[in-house]
């Protein structure tokens, strides 16, 4: 059975990051399982390459690779220097690389190269986004994911656009969307609100999570002109932006990255969720965690009609596609009459129990139990040579032929 298999998971997002679906996910699988959880590379020239270990959990170890070559992140170049870093890595975590008692775990494509160097029972690719939809993204990540779409035993997509995106392009692909830990973020209903907002005056509508290209920056300004009695509550680490860009208002707050134990806090002072997601490529295929999160807070939302989030939720969220449209959802949530309050509450309670981390972790380890079963050994074609020396071992045996 799988759960007695280590998972090494290739990531291209920081443990230390905003807690989302890797951590979630990964952390309960840790509970009866060995994960190594390696970070993609960070350039360091200052000394010889190393792997930055930081223990989470009693078999939760999470580790960042330091290597002197700046370049796309598990890049071809880097493969050489991150080779050796690796097998003493498994080594000293009493792993062996050549036989395959272990499962490998890949979160972004670029780590391909590196990961083919090892023998796994079996490959699963977690797919949290749709990489053809990104503007700058660069061919070699679409090149791997090719290729990691035919060497996976199985895939699994954060939400039900990404699944028909995949579906056609693997076997053995299933929709897990994110889910929530309901009872931490029912901690709203009853815990003392942030000290840093508690002196902003009310109403307040806020959001949490990245703010990056994805956030439609003219939502924020038109909300804070049209309504300047409204504070509008933005926490979360800005990335992929200039902040410079971002709008400046006096009613709108910009607190910086919390931790994930925090964001109750701020849900306990706010009067109004928002999801002000641009409607583009980059969130054609975005399925986001805080939806069912801030259900879980019984507070109004106001969101735009990204796909993910209007089908399934439609009769819960209020929508706005444009500005001004979205302004008056906002409107209309906070004008709401107690009998629409608590029918939308209602709805939202029903999807909350039909969903929990647990379960998709479990359903995950099932379904890699089933590939694992199903697993049908072919010699890979394609693979990069590397000098015999820094081969880890002889290349991952997929299940199906590059």
């Amino acid at each position: 059975m799988s759960y007695k298999l280590p998972i090494i998971v290739f990531s291209h997002l920081r443990w230390d990051f905003v807690y989302q679906r890797p951590q979630h996910l990964l952390s309960r699988l840790a509970r009866q399982r060995q994960v190594i959880f390696i970070e993609e590379p960070t350039c360091d020239k200052s000394r010889q390459p190393y792997m930055e270990l930081r223990p989470q959990t009693e078999n939760l170890l999470v580790c960042k690779p330091h290597v002197p070559l700046k370049q796309q992140p598990f890049g071809k170049k880097q493969t050489p220097t991150l080779v050796p870093l690796l097998r003493k890595l498994l080594q000293d975590q009493g792993i062996d690389d050549y036989l395959d008692d272990y499962i490998v775990w890949l979160y972004t494509p670029m780590a391909l190269p590196l990961a083919r160097m090892l023998r796994p029972q079996a490959v699963v690719y977690d797919c949290m986004d749709e990489l053809s939809a990104f503007k700058f993204a660069p061919l070699d990540l679409l090149k791997h994911e090719a290729g990691l779409l035919k060497c996976a035993d199985v895939v699994f997509t954060g939400g039900p656009s990404l699944y028909r995106a995949k579906q056609g392009m693997h076997h053995n692909v299933h929709c897990l969307p994110s889910s929530v830990e309901a009872a931490h973020f029912r901690q709203a209903l009853s815990i003392e609100e942030a000290a840093d907002q508690s002196a902003l005056p009310h109403p307040r509508l806020g959001f949490y999570g990245v703010i990056d290209e994805r956030m439609d920056l003219d939502i924020l300004d038109a909300i804070a002109q049209a309504h300047p009695e409204w504070q509008i509550v933005m926490v979360g680490p800005v990335a992929k932006i200039d902040p410079k860009s971002l709008p400046k208002h006096p009613n709108l707050h910009f607190l910086g990255q919390r931790t994930y134990g925090e964001l109750p806090s701020y849900l306990a002072g706010w009067d109004l969720c928002l999801l002000p997601f641009a409607q583009n490529e980059s969130t054609r295929f975005l399925s986001p965690t805080k939806t069912l999160e801030y259900m879980a807070a019984e507070l109004p939302i106001v969101s735009t009609p990204i796909r993910d989030v209007a089908e399934p939720y439609g009769e819960i969220v209020y929508l706005g596609d444009t500005p001004q449209a979205f302004i008056a959802a906002c409107e209309r949530a906070l004008a709401a009459s107690p009998g629409e309050r608590e029918a939308r509450i209602r709805a939202g309670r029903a999807v909350l129990a039909r969903t929990s981390w647990d379960r998709t972790a479990q359903q995950m380890e099932i379904e890699i139990d089933k590939a694992i079963e199903k697993r049908t050994v072919l010699p890979a074609k394609g693979i990069d040579a590397l000098s015999s020396t820094n081969r880890i071992t002889p290349a991952m045996q997929p299940a199906n032929p590059l």
